[in-house]
């Protein structure tokens, strides 16, 4: 191949394409979100970028790393591969750090014995304001009074979280996190597959899974298109969310 074969044409085209696929693999991938097992932090078609080198760099293809880097903090909202199908990827909080102590009774959330205080939200006020009666499934009119907004610190990290009314007792745990593992929820606590309701043996997520923390979110829409699932309405579009930031 000639030097005019790299500058022009193809050889520009396939240097572009290898760059794109190293970013993607190593520095910065995007997703949308799917679900509302993260109300009200992230909505329903949310599309984020994620740093996919906070944690380390993967093989490609593989859940190992080649190096790792920082740990993840409690209170990060992570991507990772599903413990129960490792070709998913689940995003939640994280919760539990390894050789914590979770419990979680009655909407109240203990690390160690230390209760995570609830809040009436001051900082993150304005997360509830987005949602609206249809972002809470199989409810109709007025589903959104249903739920009780709440703002919680961990790792210096405030964040929102929702509960619904009239909830019944719920007891989950006393958990030890593992080594090497975390224990993760969402922020729509009543309505989250999470650390909670997995089986036992893959109650946790490995280090080995993480795949990156989520950055900010970089397109929205209320509704994507009928046949073209992954590309939004444009006349649903949530222009106030663009860049907003993922806490």
């Amino acid at each position: 191949m000639n030097k005019k074969f790299w500058t022009e044409g193809l050889g520009s085209f396939f240097i572009a394409i290898l760059i794109a696929l190293t970013i993607r693999w190593a520095f910065l991938e995007a997703y949308v979100i799917p679900t509302s097992s993260m109300l009200p932090t992230l909505l329903v078609h949310d599309h984020i970028f994620v740093n996919k080198m906070v944690y380390g760099l993967r093989y490609p293809f593989m859940k190992k790393f080649i190096f790792s880097n920082q740990e993840p903090q409690r209170g990060e909202v992570t991507v990772f591969n599903y413990p129960e199908n490792e070709d998913l990827y689940y995003i939640k909080r994280v919760i539990g750090l390894p050789g914590d102590q979770i419990l979680y009774e009655n909407g109240n959330l203990y690390i160690n014995d230390q209760l995570v205080e609830k809040k009436v939200p001051q900082l993150k006020k304005s997360d509830f304001d987005w949602l609206k009666d249809k972002d809470f499934s199989g409810v109709g009119p007025g589903a959104k009074n249903n739920y009780i907004h709440w703002e919680e610190e961990l790792g210096g990290n405030s964040y929102s979280t929702i509960l619904k009314k009239g909830r019944g007792n719920l007891v989950f745990g006393p958990y030890t996190v593992p080594p090497d593992h975390y224990f993760v929820m969402g922020d729509n606590r009543d309505h989250s597959q999470d650390s909670r309701f997995w089986s036992e043996e893959k109650r946790f997520v490995p280090r080995k899974y993480l795949v990156g923390r989520a950055m900010f979110v970089w397109l929205s829409c209320e509704e994507t298109l009928p046949y073209i699932s992954v590309l939004c309405d444009p006349r649903t579009i949530r222009w106030k969310r663009f860049f907003h930031s993922v806490h």
